[in-house]
């Protein structure tokens, strides 16, 4: 496969305009199909060609990709590119990079290996409309470069993996879930933000956020962790103003009152282990009894990956809810879910 690349230039803003026959698309393996009904729902008749494990190639319909073909919000899609072709050595994948974006450009690796697709540790990526090349390593003879510009709501990170390790001190993979969303989506928590999370327990997101200096109203029936209850406070009512705390509302998520969120509630978090309806529900409910929500976070655990093709359903419940900038994402982290955020 070529990589039929052109290469323009624009005197305007003199930055170099990429155009190729194909992108490449690196995404966590097991999504490739949902991946391809994705491209098929937002009807843009990309053709799908050669496919490994966490790697599939797309053809043009109208011969050439663009840089804004880099900007398609798909949700299975960890990283897009602009195909530069197949190599035999990553050193020719990278001459390649070196050749269309110049010898000091940024370059990530990226690697299939133990059944991941899984980025190499290197520099993330810091300004926005930076050209960024990609080496991916799919066998010892076969490397991909490509190269894509960086945005908002794209991951700096080599493939798509910020590389975490989860803490010792976390109480379950859900921390990293957190770490990634943060990095993904550019989003700050700090001291002045209190965050509902329901289906808390044991505590992963919780220490996350508490490690961040925000304040975290945990609802769950189930025990949460040590490591989360040093923090705790016996009733929202007691919640200090001068240091991050934790308050275990031990309730349904169902029967949480407006009691219960107090006064200056800024986000809502859900890892349930239910259906997007119900997580939404909650969501909804939540914002109703507090106005001053200004994000909300939500995994959403899925049995079939094909029920992505609703995510339309679910970004209409979030915009009816207020929020203006809606994403869906699956990340590194993730095996069958996704990252549902919305911010206002």
């Amino acid at each position: 496969m070529q990589s039929d690349l052109r290469v323009l230039w624009s005197p305007d803003v003199m930055t170099k305009q990429l155009e190729t026959g194909f992108v490449f698309v690196l995404t966590n393996p097991g999504s490739e199909s949902a991946l391809k009904m994705e491209v098929k729902m937002a009807g843009l008749e990309w053709r799908p060609g050669y496919q490994r494990r966490g790697f599939v190639t797309f053809k043009a319909p109208d011969d050439v990709f663009d840089a804004e073909a880099l900007t398609v919000p798909l949700a299975c899609a960890r990283r897009i590119c602009l195909s530069l072709g197949k190599h035999g050595t990553a050193e020719a994948a990278e001459a390649a990079i070196v050749e269309q974006l110049g010898a000091e450009a940024l370059i990530h690796h990226a690697r299939f290996a133990e059944r991941r697709m899984s980025g190499v540790s290197g520099k993330a990526a810091k300004r926005i409309g930076e050209w960024i090349g990609t080496v991916v390593e799919l066998s010892p003879d076969e490397f991909w470069a490509g190269a894509h510009q960086h945005e908002h709501f794209l991951s700096p990170h080599p493939a798509g993996d910020p590389g975490l390790v989860m803490a010792e001190r976390s109480p379950s993979r859900a921390w990293l879930k957190l770490e990634e969303a943060v990095r993904f989506f550019g989003i700050d928590f700090g001291k002045k933000d209190i965050v509902v999370e329901v289906g808390a327990s044991p505590g992963g997101v919780v220490l996350a956020l508490l490690d961040r200096g925000a304040s975290v109203i945990g609802v769950d029936p189930a025990k949460m962790a040590d490591v989360v209850l040093e923090k705790a406070v016996a009733s929202r009512e007691d919640a200090p103003s001068d240091r991050a705390w934790f308050w275990h509302c031990r309730k349904p998520a169902a029967l949480v009152g407006k009691k219960d969120l107090g006064q200056g509630v800024t986000w809502f978090m859900s890892d349930m282990n239910q259906s997007p309806e119900v997580v939404l529900k909650e969501c909804a409910r939540v914002k109703k009894m507090a106005p001053t929500l200004r994000g909300a976070l939500l995994t959403l655990k899925l049995t079939d990956l094909s029920d992505v093709q609703r995510k339309d359903e679910w970004f209409k419940a979030l915009s009816e809810m207020g929020f203006g900038a809606i994403r869906l994402q699956q990340f590194s982290a993730h095996h069958r879910e996704f990252a549902l955020l919305g911010m206002k």
